[in-house]
């Protein structure tokens, strides 16, 4: 097993000079591209793999892609074949286990998930581990680590969309959260995936601050459709970026999610937008709208790589107002993120 980044021949060529010229391009995506939500990636050998959030239980928890070039995708397996039984036992009323996030370290892959149901906060948050993303590997073989972190009625976070980031000194943390208060962050231990013991404290990091008299409803969403969730941090030269989702996912042709981005010099924060606005108080820079092609895009991870980086991610068909798989190059001008998103393609 590598854990390693590296661009293959292929996507190379056609990748290369969007990146050179620093527009940032989408791609054209083919294969089993459709259906998928919250995609997370990484790469082991030569694969890319991309896990998704469970949309049916027949597809298995967590349906995987895999591609070689970034472009062309068909299905490669899942994760576990029904939810663990001690998250039934936890949470009776979750169907499907959601928002994988996938990293590598300590010499395996960690994949970080969540659990819960629809308009509650009595969510969380948990692991399962493997030594390659190769399912024709001998050694392929997911490990259900258990809970990570939970919350409850009382809380003011939901313990759901985790996102693992190492800090300057190559210390893991793991942001979460969606409506409620927000963005929040906990430290991780490394030897284990868990929360760090030594560190309890929880760190807030954004928030959609209604100031003064609250917008009005739009005609068939929620009072609380400003919402925040999805975080996703990086780290790019001097700074830590903050990608989060605001609005609302999951509505087919109704899904108002737009991607939005601040950043920080500290993992921990305060992340700020372009035009200097704290996150924790509404702020956050646009990165991603919806078109009149796809809708809401968000839930969106980042790929690393020496040739340049990726912003995956999934929008809704404006016509089927089903989900599919997004890749943008993400480019950098200014000291930040640019997106692309396409104006083609189909939602099967």
């Amino acid at each position: 097993m590598r854990c390693v980044r590296l661009i293959t021949a292929v996507a190379a060529l056609f990748l290369a000079p969007s990146l050179v010229c620093q527009a940032p391009k989408a791609l054209p995506l083919s294969g089993d591209y459709p259906r998928a939500h919250d995609p997370s990636i990484a790469k082991d050998g030569s694969t890319y793999y991309v896990f998704t959030t469970t949309t049916s239980p027949s597809e298995g928890q967590f349906p995987t892609r895999c591609s070689s070039d970034l472009l062309a995708w068909k299905r490669c397996g899942h994760v576990f074949d029904s939810i663990p039984e001690w998250i039934r036992a936890a949470s009776p009323k979750t169907k499907g286990l959601w928002a994988p996030d996938i990293s590598c370290f300590q010499g395996k892959f960690h994949l970080y998930y969540a659990y819960s149901s629809f308009g509650v906060n009595t969510s969380g948050i948990a692991l399962a581990t493997n030594e390659t993303l190769d399912p024709t590997s001998p050694k392929y073989h997911w490990n259900d680590e258990g809970l990570v972190l939970k919350s409850t009625a009382e809380d003011d976070f939901n313990a759901i969309d985790p996102n693992l980031v190492f800090d300057r000194k190559g210390k893991p943390w793991l942001s979460f959260g969606s409506f409620w208060s927000g963005i929040k962050m906990r430290a991780i231990d490394k030897k284990t995936g868990k929360l760090l013991a030594a560190d309890p404290r929880i760190y807030p990091l954004a928030s959609r601050v209604r100031q003064g008299n609250p917008e009005p409803a739009k005609p068939g969403l929620p009072a609380d459709w400003q919402a925040i969730e999805a975080p996703f941090i990086v780290r790019h030269g001097d700074f830590f970026y903050l990608f989060v989702s605001f609005d609302l996912c999951c509505r087919g042709t109704h899904s108002t999610y737009r991607t939005m981005v601040g950043r920080s010099r500290h993992v921990t924060g305060p992340y700020v937008d372009a035009e200097g606005k704290a996150l924790l108080l509404g702020g956050g820079t646009e990165l991603l709208a919806g078109n009149s092609r796809w809708l809401g895009p968000g839930g969106e991870s980042v790929l690393q790589q020496p040739a340049g980086d990726y912003l995956v991610f999934h929008a809704y068909d404006a016509i089927t107002g089903k989900p599919a798989l997004q890749i943008s190059t993400l480019t950098w001008e200014g000291g930040w993120p640019h997106a692309a998103l396409g104006t083609t393609g189909e939602s099967k």
